[in-house]
């Protein structure tokens, strides 16, 4: 299998439990839920995502021709150290649509811990170590367990107490990100005072000035 990688980078995990961990990143082109060109915003669920995930052409990035190779790839980045275990986050787009078994038994034989952001619109394969479910859509919503689920606070058509009887360890908010809009993240506060099995999460990378 070829693998299409938008980038590939390493860094500071920004959000949710695992917020401030050494992370290789590898973001995968396209996702399922819109083409992510400005002329279909309009269209998708999701308008409010400052995600880039189209083409292979960021830091990184490219085509990869196999498990090997992408594998290797992702080794190399994580820093000669005995003290930590190498992780990696797979994300996008929508990840589930590349990610596959061959390249997580890949990154697991050189031990590697696998952590993975979906939407929660594919099932995800065996093998994942921390799945993060950001469901954006009620219907075709599939992946209802996993470590975190992290929402995105206010979506319409997706009040949290639709996922509280659901199968996480975790259960986070996070303001939508709209510039010059302080009121999300003051709802999403308040939301959390009421409501305390709901954690808030914040996007602390764009705070440190990180990816």
């Amino acid at each position: 299998m070829t693998y299409s990688v938008k980038e590939l980078f390493y860094t500071l995990q920004g959000e949710g439990a695992q917020a401030g961990r050494a992370s290789v990143f590898c973001r995968f082109s396209g996702c399922n839920l819109w083409s992510g060109l400005e002329k279909d915003r309009h269209k998708t669920v999701c308008p409010f995502c400052d995600t880039d995930f189209v083409g292979a052409d960021g830091e990184g990035g490219g085509k990869f021709q196999d498990a090997r190779q992408l594998g290797n790839a992702i080794i190399a980045l994580w820093p000669k150290s005995r003290h930590a275990k190498p992780y990696v986050v797979f994300t996008g787009g929508e990840p589930l649509l590349q990610l596959d078994e061959l390249l997580i038994h890949y990154l697991h034989d050189a031990g590697f811990e696998i952590g993975v952001e979906t939407n929660g619109s594919i099932k995800a394969p065996d093998g994942i170590d921390w799945l993060c479910v950001s469901p954006k859509q009620w219907d075709n919503f599939k992946q209802q367990s996993g470590n975190e689920l992290k929402l995105l606070f206010p979506l319409t058509g997706l009040p949290p107490e639709k996922f509280e009887s659901m199968a996480f360890q975790h259960f986070f908010l996070q303001a939508i990100d709209e510039p010059g809009d302080n009121e999300h993240l003051q709802a999403v506060v308040q939301y959390c005072l009421e409501h305390p099995m709901w954690r808030v999460s914040l996007q602390t990378h764009k705070l440190l000035g990180l990816k």
